[in-house]
């Protein structure tokens, strides 16, 4: 499958570039590409993804999209899960609700921690071609 974001160099940290049609795909497409970058997953029968349910609510899109990442980051370290597919929901420039997908740690070969997604250079902004983010992850 063709990935929806490219790796930036950057020192220390990770930085990724995400593109999608609309804001929906764009936070979609971030959301898999950190969990592309944290985790393999081992090979196996499928197993029965387990479904959370996400709402964040935010001054502006930029805060929305680094508040959606982490809230990932965070349900991912509480339950014990690796995202695997996300389904927004709503999404406006303040509110988003959405449902994330995920699976056990135990399938997947954990490739690198990332603790946070960060403001330092984040970059959100509409195309002609759709939306592009640019964020820095604090690994």
């Amino acid at each position: 499958m063709a990935k929806n974001y490219e790796v930036i160099e950057h020192t220390a940290d990770i930085g990724i570039m995400v593109k999608g049609k609309d804001l929906a795909e764009l936070f979609k497409n971030a959301g898999l590409a950190v969990f592309d970058i944290i985790a393999k997953r081992k090979p196996g029968k499928n197993t029965r993804p387990k479904t959370i349910s996400i709402r964040q609510t935010a001054d502006n899109v930029e805060e929305l999209f680094v508040n959606w990442l982490n809230e990932l980051l965070s349900l991912s370290a509480t339950k014990e899960l690796i995202f695997t597919d996300f389904h927004i929901d709503t999404l406006y420039e303040h509110t988003l609700k959405a449902r994330a997908l995920g699976e056990d740690f135990k399938r997947y070969r954990l490739n690198v921690e990332i603790k946070a997604a960060t403001y330092h250079e984040l970059k959100i902004e509409k195309l002609d071609s759709g939306w592009q983010a640019r964020v820095i992850l604090d690994v």
